[in-house]
Parts: C-alpha cells; structure tokens; sequence
C-alpha cells in the first residue's frame, strides 16, 4: 500500500486497518466527486439516471466508512457528534462547545417544533 508514511512493519493492525478505512473514504469521496460532475452536464436523462444512482451509491459506501472510523478510531465519534445533524452555524459549534446557536436535531427548533427523539436521528437513513 503507498498511503503509509512511517514504516508499515512498526504499525499495529488496527493503524494499517485505519489506513484502509483513510484511503477507501477518500476513494469513495473522489468518486462521488465525479459522478456529481458528470451528472450535472450529462444532457442524456437515462445516463443522467445512470450516474446519479452510481453518486448515490457512493455516498452510502463514504457513509458507512464513516460509521466505521466512528466506531473504531479514537476521536471520530466526539467529532461527529459535535458537528453533525446540527443546524445553525457549523463553525460557532467548537466555539459553542456544541451548544449555543446550532441546534442539535432532536432538541427542540426555535420554534418549539420538536425534532426526532433518537439521538443523532441516524433511524432516519434506514427508511
């Protein structure tokens, strides 16, 4: 693999399975990139089809890296959950300390308009 930059045989398994879940995201990410380009000027509407399915398949593949490095590496999970299904300004949120103006969903709108009751509202991507 050429993405390891210290000496691969002093890496622990779990930092070259880091590695691996790096590089694929990074993949993923690039490809997504792509698709959404050729989407965007594609002028044929079932290639278009085509490619905006294959985009989309890609953003799940990227989604589910990320599940993973949550799961697995140290600092994804508080990161995440700091800046993400949040609304309001995405930099004021490490200034806030994740409070303040950005509000996480399931806590209340502005509004008064409850948000989903499940934590990040991860349920919703299964339906």
């Amino acid at each position: 693999m050429m993405d390891y930059h210290e000496p691969v045989e002093e890496l622990q398994q779990q930092d070259r399975n880091f590695v691996r879940a790096l590089s694929s995201l990074k993949e993923e990410v690039e490809a997504i990139d792509w698709y959404h380009q050729r989407v965007a000027t594609c002028q044929d509407p079932q290639l278009k089809a085509i490619m905006a399915h294959n985009r989309d398949e890609e953003i799940e593949h990227a989604c589910m890296t990320l599940e993973w490095l949550r799961r697995n590496m140290p600092g994804w999970d508080e990161e995440l959950r700091t800046y993400l299904f949040t609304s309001g300004d995405i930099t004021g949120l490490e200034e806030a300390g994740g409070e303040g103006e950005a509000q996480a969903e399931g806590a209340p709108e502005p509004s008064g308009t409850p948000g989903p009751q499940n934590g990040l509202g991860l349920g919703r991507l299964k339906r």
